[in-house]
């Protein structure tokens, strides 16, 4: 019975954290954009040196990630 109960602690605990976590994407600061990206694009780049060097040589380019440069601050404006 003991056993049994820590067996079933641990299905839930497991379970649960599957639940909770989110797909890994990432979003910083930059996004590469262009034709084959679409809107807002890869955005994985911390730097805008980053990702230019990623749209260097193709049809793309680089602009703000729209969830970072629309986020809402945590503090009101007064």
């Amino acid at each position: 019975m003991k056993y049994s109960m820590i067996a079933a602690a641990i299905v839930a605990t497991t379970a649960a954290s599957f639940a909770v976590s989110s797909p890994a994407v990432a979003h910083d600061r930059y996004c590469l954009q262009g034709r084959i990206w679409g809107y807002p694009g890869n955005c994985q780049f911390t730097s805008y040196g980053q990702c230019m060097a990623s749209a260097s040589g193709t049809n793309a380019y680089c602009g703000i990630n729209p969830r970072y440069s629309y986020a809402r601050r945590g503090r009101a404006y007064r």
